[in-house]
């Protein structure tokens, strides 16, 4: 008499590490790895003046607070101080901050009303290499003042 055995087909090594490599190339495939940086100074330009209502900027009235050198790009500190009364006459309405060189260049938004008494933020923000960031104060007359910092970004970083 012959015993037969149901044998189930089990997932070797082999098979594992060739399901894995077919995943990493799909995930490749459609984008989901992160690739290099999309964007550029023109491109941050671009979104900080659709950000601004498309007024013209001015240099100035803006400091922006940065480290000089990132040891880890994934949490660098930030300040926006601005020069203004802070009136209900002469007030920041908002302050943008885009990025150079990160995969979208928009950052953050503040959106100020005279009854803070001081046009100043202060934030966390993420920076995948070394590049400019730029922040644009939006007052209350329309006028739009900005101001710009480079970092360099080493560890935890996509770059330096």
């Amino acid at each position: 008499m012959t015993v037969r055995r149901n044998h189930k087909a089990a997932l070797g090594r082999r098979d594992v590490l060739r399901s894995a490599a077919l995943g990493a190339i799909a995930l490749a495939g459609t984008g989901l790895v992160a690739g290099e940086a999309l964007a550029t100074p023109e491109t941050a330009a671009a979104a900080l003046a659709k950000m601004a209502g498309g007024n013209a900027m001015e240099q100035g009235k803006v400091t922006v607070k940065l480290p000089e050198i990132a040891e880890n790009g994934s949490t660098v500190p930030i300040t926006i101080l601005v020069d203004s009364p802070m009136t209900p006459d002469n007030y920041v309405k908002a302050i943008h901050i885009v990025s150079e060189g990160n995969p979208i260049p928009e950052l953050i938004s503040f959106h100020l009303s005279p009854d803070l008494g001081k046009a100043e933020v202060s934030t966390r923000i993420r920076l995948g290499k070394t590049q400019d960031v730029v922040a644009a104060a939006v007052m209350s007359d329309g006028k739009v003042y900005t101001g710009r910092k480079n970092v360099k970004v080493t560890v935890g970083g996509c770059g330096g």
